[in-house]
């Protein structure tokens, strides 16, 4: 058994919960509970199923009022790089989400890329606790105060482009050749499911990505190999 004291990241966040035990099951990962049944605990899959659902809203609507000019396609962009495992990770990460997760001794060993699947889905399950605690005004000022700060970086650095069609105009401009992609292998249960997806120029393997849908895999893949490139 795994012992949190979860009202320090209350203190931490500011945010004090009418019901504890929502908090707690939003830091608790599927499969702490293979190892620990007789808590009788529940995990945060529905939680994340939630709070995914008002943090898509919260930014749309964010976004919708910040960019009056933007397309539609451009706002998608946008909010695509604002809300993708990378972001929400690095989010969770600058308050402290890490320290508090409910883990199987496995998943608590692996700090790679799985890690930050995890704190992403975490902090979406924050949200849905936090919507369901305190009210959609509690997550939207959670969500502002946390995750937008990375809109600056996203818009400067363009992390918001398409990565797949950038590279595939870099490939035929430089090599005259169009990039494929191959699902090189699937790991995890049906429910927790990772794709690798391969990217190859010709015979050449460029880069692999890793993501929870094929494309969300094609999309690393691509952004992996604009790098192993230079382009």
């Amino acid at each position: 058994m795994q012992s949190k004291d979860f009202t320090v990241f209350e203190g931490e966040t500011g945010y004090t919960f009418k019901d504890k035990s929502l908090l707690k099951k939003a830091f608790t990962h599927r499969s702490y509970l293979n190892e620990n049944r007789s808590e009788g605990l529940e995990h945060n899959e529905r939680l994340e199923f939630l709070g995914d659902a008002v943090l898509e809203l919260v930014t749309t609507d964010f976004l919708f009022d910040k960019y009056p000019d933007k397309t539609e396609g451009e706002l998608t962009a946008f909010r695509s790089a604002l809300v993708n495992t990378i972001t929400l990770s690095k989010a969770a990460t600058n308050v402290n989400m890490n320290d508090y997760m409910l883990l199987s001794k496995g998943e608590a060993k692996d700090v790679g890329r799985a890690r930050q699947y995890i704190l992403a889905d975490a902090f979406e399950a924050f949200i849905g606790a936090l919507y369901l605690d305190q009210g959609y005004d509690a997550a939207k000022k959670f969500i502002e105060d946390n995750l937008f700060p990375f809109l600056d970086e996203v818009i400067e650095k363009r992390l918001w482009q398409d990565a797949k069609s950038f590279f595939q105009e870099q490939a035929q401009e430089k090599s005259s050749v169009t990039p494929n992609y191959e699902t090189l292998r699937e790991i995890g249960p049906d429910h927790d499911k990772r794709f690798i997806v391969g990217v190859f120029l010709g015979e050449e393997l460029v880069a692999e990505g890793e993501g929870k849908s094929k494309q969300e895999a094609e999309q690393m893949a691509a952004e992996k190999a604009l790098k192993t490139k230079g382009w």
